[in-house]
């Protein structure tokens, strides 16, 4: 990290969805509702091991991670969250003067992590950025699903991209923090590619602070080396292996978003006051587990949060993120308090 670069970043912070205030519904933050049973029971079983070290490779949680993306689990490096492992990937490949590609609008903390390494954070636009010449840069930053605007890269276009990075020796990272919600093939285990995961938002435990990234040959041993010893507790360890032997959580899941997220999508396209975000390729709509709102002007957000509130509803300020001026995202959560969201709204059905 470049000490220069984090005296000029003191004091400067990325704003993030999500209210403290255990009394008010929560659609500002990306985290399923629900969480797979048995988590508290093996939560409260790890405290026991929590007495000594945990093991420093991990095996168990590696190997769930492995079956989770289906990679290899020497590739899998354990990490405190999603957000742990893009700091490893940037660290490792992103120094003082280096530029590095982002997508824009996306998740802030991109910028603020290969600004931390003395490196420039060159955005561009989410659905441009696979036009770009990869060689140009230290490292390549996508987000897929991308946040906040909830679509995914195609397929084949992003498989085409990842081998123009390697052809031109520049790291790939790919944020699929989303990923989970939607049923498409991982990067994880692909040369050249840095994959971070987080276990925050599919399983909803955004303090429980696991995750993995995974990254192959050369690439992934400079991850291994970077990471910080013993980074997950034993708790953390334990139930994050837990979520990711869950398949029919995570099936359920899905089922319940993808349903979900269309009935809000509709509702809101609807409404005269909004327009829902529909993307062009090289994207395609997805089902990631929020929807981003036009809502016409800062006034029209202004008088949607407002009333949001008064409900003791609160709803993501999409202002913060570059470009979006008019703009609010809204997470899916469950049926029910989706009656109560667009009751509250004065959104009809």
């Amino acid at each position: 990290m470049d000490n220069e670069a984090v005296a000029r970043l003191a004091g400067a912070g990325v704003v993030h969805g999500s209210s403290d205030d255990p009394d008010v519904l929560d659609f500002s933050a990306n985290v399923n509702p629900e969480v797979p049973d048995g988590v508290a029971e093996t939560y409260a079983g790890a405290l026991d091991d929590s007495r000594t070290y945990p093991l420093e490779d991990y095996p168990d949680y590696r190997r769930a991670a492995a079956g989770y993306v289906d990679c290899d689990a020497d590739d899998v490096v354990p990490t405190p969250g999603g957000l742990a492992a893009i700091r490893l990937a940037v660290a490792v490949t992103v120094g003082p003067d280096d530029r590095a590609l982002i997508p824009t609008p996306s998740f802030g903390e991109y910028a603020r992590e290969v600004e931390l390494q003395g490196g420039e954070a060159v955005a561009v636009a989410h659905d441009a950025l696979l036009e770009r010449d990869p060689g140009e840069f230290a490292l390549a930053i996508l987000c897929n699903p991308n946040n906040p605007t909830g679509d995914a890269y195609e397929p084949a276009a992003l498989a085409e991209f990842a081998e123009r990075c390697r052809a031109a020796g520049t790291p790939l990272l790919v944020d699929e923090a989303f990923l989970g919600f939607i049923d498409r093939p991982s990067l994880a285990g692909e040369p050249g590619v840095v994959v971070a995961r987080s276990l925050t938002k599919l399983f909803g435990l955004p303090g429980l602070r696991a995750g993995f990234a995974v990254a192959t040959g050369e690439l992934g041993e400079y991850v291994r080396t970077a990471a910080i010893t013993w980074g997950l507790g034993w708790p953390a360890a334990a139930v994050g292996a837990a979520c990711m032997d869950s398949p029919a959580f995570v099936a359920e899941t899905r089922d319940r978003v993808a349903s979900e997220r269309e009935r809000l999508r509709t509702a809101f396209d609807a409404d005269p006051r909004f327009s829902v975000y529909d993307p062009d390729p090289p994207m395609e709509d997805a089902t990631a587990p929020f929807v981003l709102l036009d809502c016409g002007s800062e006034d029209g957000v202004e008088e949607l949060l407002s009333r949001a509130r008064a409900a003791g509803i609160e709803l993501r300020d999409a202002r913060s993120f570059a470009g979006l001026d008019a703009h609010v995202r809204v997470a899916v959560r469950t049926p029910a308090e989706h009656d109560r969201l667009l009751e509250a709204l004065d959104v009809r059905e």
